[in-house]
């Protein structure tokens, strides 16, 4: 599977909205200001993929990139400095949630927490989420380059520590600067993509 090869194909606002062709997809999370599009852009080879505004919480509909045919990186909503209303950031919320829980071609979640600011409210409720409907996540610590070697390493274990009883989740240290964990995320997308599209292709097709 080619990551430089991904291109954005479609938007949507809720669930109904999403590819209906899907075998696989997996979806990024994280806080407007968590680095997500970077992150989508380093793994993907590509410098403006997925677009990086000066102003977080500009990313306000699920975004959908297909790497090879019916397999998606989804960017989902960013959270946390959008100026929007309140009325917007619970109907995000509701559907968010929504995706988490029902779809039914998502392998895997890739949740990004800036690694100076790790494991906000926000990230802890995605993470949440995904353990209780059985979705493996992948927490890139973002902006590894931002603290000194062993201070990045300190917050990993502690990271790591803190979410030791999560068997479904796997932690990492992650720089779109300087390419900490790039290759590691590949791989572990890569495996979800494997996966998904495996259960996929067993599951009964609807009127069976």
């Amino acid at each position: 599977m080619n990551f430089n090869q991904t291109h954005f194909t479609t938007s949507a606002d809720r669930l109904a909205g999403c590819p209906e062709d899907s075998l696989a997809e997996i979806a990024f999370s994280g806080r407007s200001n968590a680095g997500k599009s970077s992150a989508i852009n380093a793994i993907t080879g590509q410098r403006a993929l997925a677009r990086i505004s000066k102003t977080p919480g500009r990313t306000q509909l699920i975004n959908f990139f297909e790497v090879e045919s019916r397999h998606y990186l989804v960017d989902l909503p960013g959270y946390g400095f959008a100026k929007v209303p309140i009325a917007v950031k619970e109907k995000w919320q509701r559907e968010l949630e929504k995706y988490l829980r029902e779809r039914v071609t998502l392998a895997g979640l890739v949740v990004l927490s800036d690694i100076r600011h790790p494991m906000k409210e926000f990230d802890q409720q995605m993470v949440s989420w995904s353990v209780q409907s059985g979705l493996p996540v992948l927490l890139l610590l973002t902006k590894a380059d931002k603290l000194k070697r062993g201070a990045a390493k300190n917050t990993l274990l502690r990271v790591k520590k803190e979410l030791q009883d999560e068997t479904l989740v796997r932690v990492e240290l992650f720089s779109a600067h300087n390419g900490t964990g790039v290759d590691r995320a590949r791989d572990q997308l890569l495996q979800w993509f494997t996966e998904g599209a495996a259960v996929e292709s067993e599951r009964p097709e609807s009127g069976d």
